[in-house]
C-alpha cells in the first residue's frame, strides 16, 4: 500500500512539474517570439501563472498565434490589379486639385493607401440602412437582379427563416447559370447544417468555410475568425456592415429585443476594392484558381461627377485587416487618424469598447481639447466579461469630458460606426475592440463625404432619443460589485 501511495504520489509530482515547465516554455515563447502587445503578453502570463492546469488549454484555444506571413498572397495577375489601383489613387492624389475631399483628407487618404494598398474612389453611390429589415429587403431584391455572379460572405450564416429565404434565392440563380459563391466562418456559422450545405452544393452553389473545426468539434484556430461580411453583386452593387445573417438581427429574439445595426449598400467603383478582398478570402479558403479578367475587366471611371443614388463625388475607401499583417492594425489606425483630425465632434457607436492605451489616450485627448465626444454601447450584454470591460473603458473616459450612452432598455447596439465633423465616416464590421484590430479579419468602409457624414450624424442623433445617458455621477454611485466585475474584466481584456 504504501509503494502504491509513493507510485501515484510520484505520479503527481511528474504531471504538476510537467505542467508548470511546459507552461514555462509558453510563457517563454509569448515573451521573445510572438511580440505580442505588453498587455496581451502580461494578460496571457498571469492565467498561465496562475492557473496552470487550465491555463495551458485555454492558451491553445485561444491565444495560440497564426502564421504571420500574410496568408493572402497575390498572384501575379491580383498583385497587378493591386498595384494599378494604388498607382490610381497616388495619381489622383497628386494631380486631381479640384477634388475638394483629397484637398480636404489628402492625409487621411493617403494614410489608408500606404498601410493598406486602399484605392481612394470617387465615383460611388451609398445607402445607409440603419434598419435591418431595410437591409435585408434591399439584399433580397439585388440578389434576385443578379445576371452574372454573387459572391458573398459572412461571419455567422443560419439556416433558419431568413437564413433560408437568402438560400434559395442563391439555389434558383445556380440554377439559371449564374456563379454562385458562399463564404462563411466555420465557428461563427457553426449552425449552419451541413444537410443545407449540401443542398447548395447539389444547387450548384460554391460553398467555402474559413478556418475549418476538425470534425466539427476542434479548431486549431478558434481565436482568429473572419468576421467580414461582404457581397457583390456582378461587380455592381456591393453590401458591407454589422449585420449577419440570422433571425436575431430583425429582432426575433427575445434575449436581444430589437437589434440595432448599420449595413451599407455601395455602387461604383469601390464596389470593385470590395471584390477584391472576397477574392482573396474565397481562393484562400477554397484554393480555387479564378479568372480574375471575369471581374475586374473594367477600368476605374475617369468622370469624378456621375450621379449615383443621387448623390455626387462621394470618396471611399476599402481597408481591411487581420492577424495575418506584421505589426498592421490598419482599420484602427485609419479609426485614430479620424480622432486626431476631428475638431468638433467624434460619435461612435459599437458594441464592445476595448481599447488599447494608445486609442485611449487619443480619445481623451479629443475630449480635453473640447470636441464633442460622444460614445453609444448597448444597454445589456450578450458577452458578460466584455461588456463590463467595455463599461469600464467608457467609464474612465467620462472623467475626461467624454458623453456616454446606452441604446435601447429591450433592445441590443451592434452597429460599427464613427463619423467625425459631418466630414469622414467609417462604417463596416470592425467594433471598437482590441480583438477586432488584433485578431478578427475584418473590412470597412471609410467615406469621404459631408452628406454621408452628415446623414450618420443624424442617425446617431436620433439613437440618442432611445438611449439613457450615463452621467459621471451615475457611473461613480455603481455598486461595489458591479466595480468587481469591472476590474476582473478589465484584466481580462487584451484577450477577451
Amino acid at each position: 500500500m504504501l509503494y502504491i501511495s509513493l507510485f501515484k504520489a510520484s505520479i503527481y509530482e511528474i504531471l504538476g512539474t510537467s505542467i508548470y515547465l511546459i507552461n514555462f516554455l509558453v510563457i517563454l515563447n509569448l515573451i521573445f517570439r510572438e511580440k505580442r502587445s505588453i498587455d496581451t503578453t502580461v494578460a496571457w502570463i498571469i492565467i498561465l501563472s496562475t492557473f496552470p492546469g487550465i491555463g495551458f488549454f485555454m492558451y491553445i484555444a485561444f491565444g495560440r498565434s497564426i502564421a504571420k506571413d500574410n496568408m493572402f498572397k497575390l498572384k501575379e495577375k491580383e498583385d497587378k490589379v493591386i498595384k494599378d489601383n494604388i498607382l490610381y489613387t497616388h495619381s489622383k492624389l497628386s494631380y486631381d486639385s479640384n477634388d475638394e475631399n483629397i484637398i480636404k483628407n489628402r492625409d487621411m487618404i493617403y494614410a489608408l493607401a500606404n498601410s493598406n494598398n486602399a484605392t481612394y474612389t470617387t465615383n460611388n453611390g451609398v445607402s445607409i440602412y440603419p434598419k435591418s429589415l431595410d437591409f435585408f429587403n434591399s439584399l433580397l431584391d439585388e440578389l434576385k437582379k443578379a445576371k452574372h455572379y454573387i459572391n458573398i460572405q459572412f461571419y455567422i450564416f443560419k439556416d433558419d427563416e431568413i437564413g433560408n429565404e437568402i438560400l434559395d434565392i442563391l439555389i434558383d440563380r445556380a440554377q439559371n447559370g449564374i456563379e454562385v459563391r458562399l463564404l462563411f466562418d466555420a465557428v461563427g456559422s457553426r449552425l449552419l447544417s451541413d444537410k443545407t450545405i449540401l443542398k447548395l452544393k447539389r444547387a450548384g452553389v460554391k460553398t467555402g468555410s474559413f478556418f475549418p473545426s476538425f470534425l466539427k468539434i476542434i479548431n486549431f484556430n478558434l481565436n482568429y475568425r473572419n468576421h467580414r461580411k461582404i457581397v457583390v453583386i456582378d461587380g455592381k452593387v456591393g453590401f458591407v456592415g454589422g449585420n449577419n445573417v440570422g433571425d436575431e438581427y430583425l429582432g426575433k429574439n427575445p434575449k436581444f429585443g430589437e437589434w440595432r445595426d448599420t449595413h451599407l449598400k455601395l455602387t461604383g467603383d469601390c464596389v470593385k476594392d470590395l471584390n477584391i478582398r472576397f477574392i482573396l478570402d474565397w481562393r484562400y479558403t477554397t484554393k480555387e484558381d479564378l479568372d480574375l479578367d471575369k471581374y475586374f475587366k473594367f477600368k476605374y471611371s475617369s468622370n469624378n461627377h456621375i450621379i449615383i443614388n443621387n448623390k455626387k463625388n462621394i470618396g471611399i475607401q476599402i481597408v481591411s485587416s487581420g492577424p495575418d499583417i506584421v505589426e498592421l492594425d490598419e482599420i484602427k489606425y485609419g479609426y485614430i487618424k479620424m480622432i486626431q483630425r476631428a475638431k468638433k465632434y467624434i460619435y461612435i457607436q459599437t458594441p464592445y469598447l476595448i481599447l488599447d492605451r494608445t486609442l485611449l489616450d487619443t480619445l481623451k485627448i479629443s475630449a480635453l481639447s473640447g470636441v464633442d465626444v460622444k460614445i453609444m454601447i448597448p444597454s445589456k450584454p450578450d458577452h458578460p466579461f466584455v461588456y463590463w470591460a467595455s463599461y469600464s473603458y467608457a467609464g474612465e473616459l467620462l472623467k475626461f469630458g467624454a458623453k456616454l450612452y446606452t441604446y435601447g432598455d429591450d433592445a441590443f447596439l451592434h452597429a460599427k460606426t464613427i463619423v467625425v465633423d459631418d466630414s469622414i465616416c467609417s462604417i463596416g464590421t470592425a467594433n471598437m475592440d482590441i480583438r477586432s484590430f488584433e485578431l478578427n479579419f475584418e473590412v470597412n468602409a471609410f467615406i469621404y463625404s459631408n452628406e454621408v457624414s452628415t446623414e450618420q450624424r443624424l442617425i446617431f442623433e436620433n439613437d440618442i432619443l432611445n438611449s439613457t445617458e450615463i452621467t459621471l455621477n451615475m457611473y461613480n454611485s455603481r455598486s461595489r460589485y458591479t466595480r468587481i466585475k469591472e476590474s476582473i474584466s478589465r484584466l481580462l481584456s487584451p484577450i477577451l
